[in-house]
């Protein structure tokens, strides 16, 4: 008999007095050891009492627990169980907020172009070291909708390159991202989520997102897409793996070959095995593997003693696409520098 199954044994006899004795003396006890001996004694002089609880009935209420009480990473980051939930329009975090000071791009877009616009004009005297600030908020609209636990969110992320360290053009902001989206999440109950080699099968999402960076031509860039997703767990691993349909919008279009670059497919693998985490996400179309990009993002926590407080933060980039218009052009950037808040 483990602690568990005899508190749950007792907790199901908790309206007779024989179970409320015991219980609470065990409660008492400040040794680990001691305790879950007077629990599995307090248990055997129930099953010989006039009250009994089947084996069968504490399986029950075991399973039942575990269910309860083993939320995930991912339950709680998009409130898949009944316990995870907070109700509608509560601010949190969505994707990493990081302010990175020091930023190195190895080739900087200098003349940004398309095949429906002209080349921008080029300044020279951009500097290869920037800052990079990403902020990324997101609330959930509306709870249960359509399907059991299944919740509307609402989200905004917004992304700049800034040349901080160009003070002899006022230090401007060379590149700025403003993506505002929907996402409805559905939950996967746990029978139907057990995949091979240990995985679950957490969520599937549904969503709209449009992305542009609210400059006029020829530096106009934009797109919308609709995004189907699923995500995976395993352990101190995740997985988030969408799929981009772009929407085509009649008339001029800023970037029509942006997905030929930037690719259609995301994959997202985080691990956080301790206080560090790590982050890999892989974009492509699958066409061809020398477009798309990857991207490294690893945290740790400033303070040993704070692992939930400021973090550094330090991001590796390769390929297309890291800002909108950047989309066509191929770079490997490096960041450093620390998380904002994550709540």
């Amino acid at each position: 008999m483990n602690k568990k199954k005899a508190i749950l044994g007792l907790a199901l006899l908790a309206g007779s007095a024989m179970a409320a004795e015991p219980l609470v003396g065990c409660a008492d006890e400040a040794d680990d050891r001691l305790r879950l001996a007077c629990y599995d004694n307090a248990y055997k002089r129930l099953k010989t009492g006039s009250e009994t609880v089947s084996d069968a009935q504490i399986d029950a209420q075991v399973a039942t627990s575990d269910s309860q009480r083993d939320s995930s990473v991912m339950s709680k980051t998009w409130e898949l169980g009944p316990a995870d939930k907070r109700n509608t329009f509560v601010v949190r975090t969505y994707l990493p907020n990081f302010l990175l000071p020091v930023h190195y791009t190895s080739n900087l877009n200098r003349t940004p172009h398309s095949p429906t616009q002209a080349v921008g004009t080029a300044n020279r005297d951009y500097r290869s070291v920037e800052a990079k600030l990403q902020i990324s908020l997101r609330a959930k609209v509306v709870e249960d909708l359509l399907l059991p636990g299944a919740d509307l969110w609402a989200a905004y992320t917004q992304r700049s390159l800034w040349q901080l360290w160009d003070s002899g053009d006022s230090s401007p902001f060379r590149s700025t991202d403003y993506q505002p989206e929907m996402i409805y999440v559905v939950p996967v109950p746990e029978r139907f989520g057990k995949l091979p080699l240990g995985w679950d099968l957490r969520m599937l999402q549904l969503g709209f997102a449009h992305q542009s960076n609210g400059q006029s031509d020829p530096l106009s860039r934009s797109w919308n897409r609709i995004t189907l997703g699923a995500g995976l767990e395993h352990g101190d691993f995740s997985l988030q793996i969408r799929d981009n349909q772009r929407i085509r919008v009649q008339g001029k279009d800023d970037n029509p070959d942006l997905v030929e670059y930037i690719g259609r497919t995301e994959f997202n693998m985080a691990w956080s095995p301790g206080t560090s985490t790590l982050g890999v996400t892989w974009r492509t179309g699958f066409k061809s593997l020398s477009r798309g990009s990857l991207q490294l993002d690893w945290t740790h926590p400033v303070f040993a003693d704070q692992p939930a407080g400021l973090r550094w933060y330090v991001q590796l980039f390769h390929g297309y696409g890291e800002t909108l218009l950047d989309y066509n052009h191929r770079q490997t950037s490096l960041g450093l520098g620390l998380t904002l808040f994550q709540f």
